[in-house]
């Protein structure tokens, strides 16, 4: 299996966008709070199944964790919208992610 990255997942989004721009609202830096608002909820999914079995069960249970995965998916597509919505790309993304994982490294 190879890699998964965050241009495929921009693309992907894009697609979902365009298929449903008669439906959604459009892309933009005005619609990036309500999309922060539901990745929100969506992480509060995966906080239910994780607090109602135990993390140890998430992992285990193969129905229970095809579930934490789903919503765990669910959190990256608004993710993805998100960074759309403020016009951020992967490059962006890793040169602050690399940055802060050297001022993290660093730090204690």
């Amino acid at each position: 299996m190879s890699n998964f990255n965050i241009n495929e997942m921009l693309e992907m989004q894009k697609t979902l966008q365009e298929k449903y721009k008669s439906i959604w609202k459009p892309i933009g830096p005005d619609r990036g709070q309500d999309q922060l608002l539901w990745m929100i909820g969506e992480i509060g999914e995966v906080i239910d199944i994780v607090k109602k079995n135990g993390g140890e069960k998430a992992c285990q249970d193969s129905a229970l964790r095809e579930h934490l995965i789903e919503e765990m998916a669910d959190v990256l597509m608004y993710y993805n919208d998100i960074l759309l919505c403020y016009g951020i790309t992967e490059e962006e993304l890793k040169t602050a992610y690399v940055t802060k994982y050297e001022k993290n490294m660093k730090r204690w």
